[in-house]
């Protein structure tokens, strides 16, 4: 029975998020029940690609990125794959019409965590970011809107600039794995591995930026199944980006910041009260 399968890929999906992001998982928790496995099944696609580049040391990372582009555009095409990540994938950007040139955004960045280790211009900076993060917050949008194309366009530029921050805030999270292990450099005109308080503060205020912008224009006016789950993942980033901005330059280099399960809790409460009397 295809449904049952179906609702296994979701079920495979959730999994995938629950195992490698217990924040993502508790902020998709507070998403409505309607669009919840279609979150799970986005983050179920774009972490499979990811751990590809990122974590397959002993295979031919390339070999296997190409298979997984592969295997989704010929089940894309026959509408079911036995690989239920691609299966719940496939699923979701036919049901909420997400575009193609989003997943080729998306596969354009990952593919270029294979080769290039270092970004020495705004332009590939940027172009980077487009693809691996920007664009899965215009897929979450296309989920959140649910075919409203003019609220899709109103609320387009904010979910980028939030998938841009929650990036950006990965990368200063991630410095020490990226330059020693992956040997990434991703902040143009940076000498990361000397990173200074001067240049961490330039970071940091760009990333505010982003945040403010993507909350005035973008969280506040979010249909309301969607709204308290991206507002309590808007809060988890912005207190790790808090902890960071408090950590002098050289743990950061040598330290994966983190923010605790209980302080991810609390976090849960308390945005939940300003979310109930509106206080956001």
């Amino acid at each position: 029975m295809k449904q049952l399968f179906d609702e296994v890929s979701y079920s495979c999906s959730k999994l995938v998020t629950q195992k490698y992001s217990t924040s993502f998982s508790l902020a998709t928790k507070m998403l409505s029940p309607k669009i919840r496995s279609a979150i799970y099944n986005i983050y179920g696609f774009v972490r499979f690609a990811d751990e590809i580049v990122d974590s397959f040391h002993e295979y031919d990372k390339e070999l296997l990125l190409n298979k997984f582009e592969e295997d989704y555009y010929a089940s894309k095409a026959q509408g079911i794959s036995l690989n239920p990540i691609l299966n719940a994938f496939i699923h979701t950007v036919n049901q909420y019409k997400i575009p193609d040139h989003l997943t080729q955004a998306f596969l354009k960045s990952m593919r270029a965590d294979l080769h290039k280790t270092e970004y020495t211009t705004d332009e590939e900076y940027k172009a980077y970011i487009y693809g691996s993060a920007d664009v899965v917050g215009l897929m979450c949008l296309k989920v959140f809107v649910n075919g409203n194309d003019e609220q899709y366009e109103d609320l387009k530029e904010a979910a980028k600039r939030l998938g841009s921050a929650f990036q950006k805030v990965n990368f200063l999270r991630d410095l020490k794995d990226d330059i020693n292990v992956l040997n990434r450099s991703y902040f143009p005109n940076i000498n990361l591995k000397e990173l200074d308080a001067i240049s961490k503060n330039i970071i940091i205020q760009d990333i505010e930026s982003d945040f403010e912008f993507a909350y005035k224009n973008g969280i506040l006016n979010l249909p309301v199944e969607a709204k308290f789950g991206v507002y309590m993942a808007y809060r988890y980033y912005r207190k790790l980006l808090k902890k960071l901005k408090n950590t002098p330059s050289e743990k950061i280099i040598n330290t994966r910041i983190r923010v605790s399960n209980p302080m991810k809790m609390n976090l849960l409460a308390r945005s939940y009260v300003k979310y109930k009397l509106n206080l956001m």
